[in-house]
């Protein structure tokens, strides 16, 4: 059987290692690798990406934008997981749950756009409903998302286990690491247009990411008002249109609104849906408002996984090969 060839672009990267962590155990895949004093010879990177059925670029948006330059071959597919190319036109966007259709566009894509980790737990939540009328595409809408420091790349990282190694041995970390950091507070994250664009509103959502003191993890909270939503609204008829819309999806888990396992304990589990590709959907409600809720693994279906589903569909395989869950 002839062997599918991959290229990771950036495989240094915490995304880049992610892929290879998920390819090294497949017998369909030839990985191909670039010696490291190499990885910046733009010849040697276009050789590759020119020879590989798939390429997946792991790199900051103005590398990527270099790297697909650097593609001559017509039968190379390209899935890029910087914002680069997210919302531009010729590239379909990696969630291959967004809509009727969307896996068949991925099927025939050549340029496919990785989503963002934030992005993609948010147009989960709110596609279904605006494309079931509950929410109005003008309606003006928040979000608050908290995430482990995994997504900031290997200087965060790095400065997160120092910090913490310090601590542990008495000599005094950075003592701001231990506390949540919101940022973005200038209304300009990067995920923000893809957030429109996807989940069809004309109006900014306001959005503010959080940072945490884990390695991994994400969840996106969604405030609503019954009384900005369709006349009717309620809890059950949350929980309904995200099951109609994600009926018979693996990587997407629609939590019963009812579940007391659900509804009792005092915290949210930012971490429940780690290690997986599955985004977990939960509805908290009283009669007048709720909180809409998704989970993912943000170097899962936040990114690396994300991009290998992406890859089996374009393949051929099946979606989940590889992939948990």
């Amino acid at each position: 059987m002839k062997k599918h060839t991959v290229f990771v672009d950036g495989q240094e990267g915490t995304t880049g290692l992610r892929i290879h962590e998920y390819l090294a155990a497949r017998s369909d895949v030839e990985v191909l690798k670039i010696d490291a004093e190499r990885r910046k010879d733009a010849a040697e990177r276009a050789r590759l990406l020119n020879a590989a059925d798939v390429a997946f670029l792991c790199l900051p948006d103005a590398a990527a934008k270099e790297a697909v330059a650097l593609v001559t071959n017509p039968a190379t597919c390209i899935i890029d997981a910087s914002t680069a190319h997210r919302v531009a036109p010729g590239w379909v966007f990696g969630v291959p749950e967004l809509a009727p259709g969307q896996r068949d566009a991925l099927r025939s894509a050549k340029r496919i756009a990785n989503p963002g980790c934030h992005s993609t737990a948010f147009i989960v939540l709110l596609r279904p409903l605006v494309d079931a009328g509950i929410v109005a595409r003008n309606l003006p809408v928040s979000a608050t998302s908290i995430t482990g420091y995994s997504g900031g790349g290997r200087k965060m990282i790095d400065e997160y286990k120092s910090s913490a190694a310090a601590l542990a041995s008495g000599a005094g970390g950075n003592a701001q690491l231990d506390a949540p950091r919101p940022y973005g507070l200038k209304l300009g994250h990067k995920h923000v247009p893809e957030m429109m664009a996807y989940t069809g509103l004309t109006v900014k959502p306001v959005f503010m990411p959080i940072l945490g003191n884990f390695y991994n993890g994400l969840a996106v909270s969604v405030p609503l008002h019954f009384s900005q939503l369709r006349p009717g609204t309620d809890a059950a008829a949350l929980v309904r249109a995200f099951e109609a819309h994600y009926e018979g999806e693996r990587f997407i888990r629609v939590m019963p609104f009812s579940d007391p396992a659900l509804t009792e304990p005092n915290f949210f589990d930012v971490q429940g849906a780690n290690d997986s590709n599955r985004i977990d959907v939960f509805v908290f409600a009283d009669e007048h408002q709720a909180i809409l809720i998704a989970r993912e693994d943000n170097l899962g279906k936040g990114a690396s996984g994300a991009a290998v589903q992406c890859m089996n569909l374009h393949l051929g395989c099946d979606e989940g090969l590889g992939l948990t869950a």
